[in-house]
């Protein structure tokens, strides 16, 4: 069997499982996240746009996650953007006013591959369990562009969203015993 049997027979079988119609969206391997802890986010692009290559992959990070570093992809340029946010946070004993808010990696993804994109921060330690912090995603191809930028509506929070915002659920803080 070739490698594009086995791609398309695993594309079937993943039709077939419940819940497999959200990979057709922008999200986060790991969903959740501890309050006050570090987060590896690690992005998952399932497709082009309609047929297109992605071409640039840009995420802007919400208030409530600091000290991010994303990571190289081969292949791939990386740029971020650095602005102050909204409040102060501890970091190591030290006080954070400012750090990156975005990053963009731009490269080739062809439609027909998926791909994964990386970055790790530290997770407010002041946010309550339950809490959902949105990331802005935009996947920019040749002739256009997808947005995912939807926000559940608190009054109908079960309502189908075209292209949710890529969320993540913060749990309670871990507690480390000695």
């Amino acid at each position: 069997m070739n490698v594009t049997r086995i791609t398309a027979a695993a594309l079937a079988l993943a039709a077939l499982i419940p819940g497999s119609a959200a990979l057709a969206h922008a999200s986060f391997e790991t969903p959740e996240a501890a309050a006050g802890t570090t987060y590896k986010a690690v992005l998952r692009i399932p497709h082009g746009c309609e047929g297109q290559a992605t071409e640039k992959v840009h995420v802007r990070l919400p208030e409530g996650v600091f000290s991010v570093k994303p990571m190289p992809k081969a292949g791939w340029g990386l740029e971020t953007i650095k602005a102050s946010h909204a409040k102060t946070y501890m970091n190591h004993g030290k006080p954070v006013s400012e750090g990156v808010t975005e990053i963009t990696w731009t490269g080739v993804l062809p439609d027909e591959w998926f791909d994964e994109f990386s970055f790790r921060g530290t997770i407010d330690p002041e946010l309550d369990a339950g809490t959902t912090l949105y990331f802005v995603v935009t996947q920019t191809c040749a002739g256009g562009e997808v947005s995912w930028s939807e926000l559940p509506d608190p009054a109908n929070p079960e309502a189908k969203l075209d292209h949710p915002a890529v969320g993540l659920t913060i749990s309670a803080p871990e507690h480390k015993g000695h």
